[in-house]
């Protein structure tokens, strides 16, 4: 047991105010592979620092001890060709995984695809000490800056391509008859779903217009998605465009995201047990990092408002027809038993936490093919019910799409991200 796993948290958090919820974990899901047990770090709160220092320590003994590094070494060790992992035969190469699609004749269901996916191999959680942490501006820290980002760059050796079936989202009724991934029902089944939007939007590079006008049209459909919400509230959004001219510049402080120019192609989510708690009164109480309307709920009005159900989702709205680097989405059943690998994000103020997975044959993959711009991709990202009666999460990537022509556009789409109020 680390230092910090054996410190009381409740004597470390005396007197803060960092919110730090219990593990709420789905019924019959296995524990999370997490830091403290899967306790939030913000439970190790000292004067104030919302756990940030606990979580940095963590993260420098868990790099000290070797482990990350023998992960690679095994990789790197391992003789040409595919590797044989307990999840099945893994690649180090897309082209490679690719190859043995091929070789082996795979085929996927009308509309669909068979695609090299990454996901981790290492099952230990990871840590990212964001760029604006007080951190990486201490000379005195020289050693440990190193040590980290060394780390965070070693991350993607410690991921291997798996081969996967893709079926077409459009077809969901085919697979489950009588649910339309058009409905609430679908996305509550797999944690994915579909949507129809024409956006008065104009210009999606323009945040501010993004802010008022978009955010409004999502938070529109989402109360029309789910009859049964009380409100909705899209908080902020991301522009992926890898070809984008102009300034990509981010400004937290003016609200402005920038334009990401590389696309995340390791299965993820961004959110999980304890996070999706965190966010929500985050954004309801202290308006952090909020990009959408400005929340004013006290922090007894933010717990009474979370005790009943609430979710995030996140809609993703292409610019114009998706032809390469289309964004793809797992549903909930193929992986509901299944444990996640905790990423922790370490700011100044807060230790964020989002969520990494191991390969499976059976993990039931979708996406969209040709995707339109009036078409929204919408993948659940956290649920409060934890009985098992309904998906909890989705985990999602972008992934490269072999059978595109070769001078395909790369996506050109805007994601937000919102929670959902019952």
């Amino acid at each position: 047991m680390s230092e910090a796993e054996a410190r009381d948290p409740m004597q470390e958090g005396a007197g803060s105010a960092a919110y730090a919820p219990p593990l709420q974990r789905t019924e019959g899901q296995p524990e999370p592979i997490a830091a403290n047990g899967g306790l939030s770090y913000m439970s190790f709160d000292r004067a104030g620092d919302a756990g940030t220092t606990a979580a940095t320590e963590a993260a420098l003994r868990q790099i000290a001890d070797g482990e990350g590094q023998s992960v690679i070494d095994w990789i790197d060790q391992a003789p040409p060709g595919p590797i044989e992992t307990k999840w099945g035969l893994g690649f180090r190469r897309y082209a490679e995984c690719l190859a043995h699609i091929q070789e082996q004749g795979m085929q996927a269901p009308a509309g669909g695809v068979v695609l090299p996916l990454r996901y981790s191999v290492y099952e230990r959680p990871s840590y990212s000490i964001v760029s604006s942490n007080a951190l990486w501006r201490d000379p005195a820290l020289r050693a440990e800056q190193d040590a980290l980002r060394q780390d965070e760059r070693n991350e993607v050796r410690r991921c291997l391509y798996y081969p996967q079936v893709l079926r077409d989202a459009r077809r969901i009724e085919e697979y489950y008859p009588g649910l339309a991934p058009t409905s609430a029902e679908c996305m509550d089944k797999l944690g994915v779903a579909l949507a129809h939007c024409e956006s008065r939007c104009t210009n999606f590079y323009d945040a501010h217009e993004v802010e008022r006008v978009f955010y409004a049209e999502m938070e529109e459909l989402l109360l029309a998605f789910y009859p049964d919400a009380t409100d909705a509230l899209v908080y902020n959004h991301d522009v992926f465009d890898k070809d984008y001219a102009g300034d990509r510049t981010e400004d937290q402080a003016d609200k402005n995201p920038g334009v990401n120019a590389y696309y995340a192609n390791l299965v993820h989510n961004d959110l999980n047990d304890n996070s999706g708690r965190v966010r929500c009164r985050e954004l309801l109480t202290k308006n952090l990092r909020n990009f959408g309307r400005t929340q004013h709920y006290t922090p007894a009005e933010a717990d009474a408002k979370m005790s009943r159900r609430f979710l995030s989702i996140n809609l993703a709205k292409p610019m114009e027809t998706v032809e390469q680097n289309p964004f793809v989405l797992c549903a909930w059943p193929s992986f509901a038993d299944q444990p996640y690998i905790t990423n922790y994000r370490v700011y100044d103020d807060r230790v964020g936490e989002t969520t990494r997975f191991t390969h499976r044959p059976s993990h039931e993959w979708y996406w969209v093919p040709q995707q339109s711009p009036t078409e929204v991709s919408m993948l659940k990202c956290y649920d409060s019910i934890t009985d098992g009666s309904v998906s909890r999460w989705s985990f999602h990537t972008a992934a490269i799409d072999h059978t595109a022509p070769a001078d395909a556009a790369c996506r050109k789409n805007v994601v937000v991200r919102s929670f959902v109020f019952f």
